[in-house]
């Protein structure tokens, strides 16, 4: 079958691999959407960051190349020896964070904390960039019959905003900002509208992301057009915001985010960063604010399908192009990285 596989920085090719068959304790799945996620675009332009390359992953065994792909859906082919509650022909989504059960956050039910952290689709086992995957069963999560599998391909993203705001002290009719209008962000605005936030300010430069924002629901305010995000948004919320979401990776917008906050607001770090940001600490000392860093998800992917099920994360506002596996770099990774009104693009095997 064939796997788009991660072998090298800048070198990431689909290959000829042995087909996925359904292990003990797996199904083999179908394929049929995987979105390109932000990590894969770190992978490719800035890796290895999570491949393990010089000794295998503590939990797979493996080292590169590996199959990429972790944000899919699928539908059921064969079950595997031991498995019950599944059948051929479910239609699921994957919830790829593998952990170690005995590890100290496993153990409390932490599970995104796991010191031995893995994702299928970056660590081994396989991926969603495929025709076909194997799949342990306790990744599975069944879909409603009204969630598409294009939708599918958003949950994993979908989660990642999600637990972001149930980990924040948000509240219904609060004020808030998402400083980054990028996929986690759009999505981190879809959650705080289905949460019930009052104002929700985009922060974002780019005009078509923006446009994006708009269309959720967002008050946009772009940094090129206006002299001085922070004194704006204090301003018109008279002290500052309740929780601002930092989704930029960018060092200055984290501080930003925190002076936007009012006295005991909080600033939430979503963003996964590759270099150190320098803050300045008395701008939480002397408003009483609070910072709060949050890290994929946990236990929140049946509740994210509920909200699918009532009609939010809608794919046309959130996903640019579909495009074939034998094109997922020059029209995928490529695109991405070059073309800045793209948002999600998801890719298939079977359908594109």
């Amino acid at each position: 079958m064939k796997a788009l596989r991660w072998h090298a920085q800048k070198d990431i090719r689909v290959d000829e691999v042995e087909e996925a068959t359904a292990k003990p304790g797996c199904v083999k799945l179908k394929v049929h959407w995987c979105g390109i996620c932000g990590t894969d675009l770190h992978e490719y332009e800035g890796g290895p960051v999570f491949i393990p390359t010089d000794k295998p992953h503590p939990l797979t065994g493996e080292t590169a190349p590996v199959t990429l792909g972790h944000e899919f859906a699928g539908e059921i082919l064969e079950i595997g020896e031991g498995v019950e509650g599944w059948n051929v022909g479910d239609r699921v989504v994957v919830e790829p964070l593998m952990f170690n059960p005995k590890s100290r956050a496993g153990r409390v039910g932490l599970y995104n904390l796991c010191d031995d952290m893995g994702l299928y689709g970056l660590s081994g086992m396989g991926g969603g960039f495929s025709e076909y995957a194997c799949v342990p069963v306790d990744m599975l999560h069944r879909m409603p019959e009204n969630v598409s599998y294009e939708q599918g391909a958003l949950v994993e993203p979908a989660a990642v905003a999600f637990h972001a705001v149930r980990r924040s002290r948000f509240k219904p009719g609060d004020n808030v900002a998402v400083f980054g209008a990028g996929p986690i962000g759009l999505l981190t605005i879809e959650s705080l509208k289905a949460a019930g936030a009052n104002k929700i300010y985009a922060i974002e430069l780019s005009e078509e992301r923006c446009a994006r924002a708009e269309k959720l629901g967002a008050t946009v305010l772009n940094p090129a057009k206006v002299d001085n995000i922070v004194d704006l948004i204090v301003e018109e919320t008279d002290g500052g915001v309740d929780v601002a979401f930092e989704v930029t990776g960018v060092a200055p917008v984290l501080q930003q985010a925190i002076d936007s906050t009012k006295m005991h607001g909080e600033a939430i770090v979503i963003s996964v960063w590759t270099k150190p940001a320098p803050i300045q600490p008395n701008a939480l000392l002397l408003k009483e604010r609070s910072m709060t860093g949050v890290f994929a998800y946990c236990n929140v992917f049946p509740a994210v399908l509920n909200l699918m099920a009532q009609g939010y994360f809608k794919v046309d506002d959130f996903v640019t192009d579909k495009v074939a596996l034998n094109d997922v770099v020059e029209k995928g990774f490529h695109a991405l990285l070059n073309e800045k009104d793209q948002v999600k693009i998801l890719v298939s095997a079977h359908n594109a």
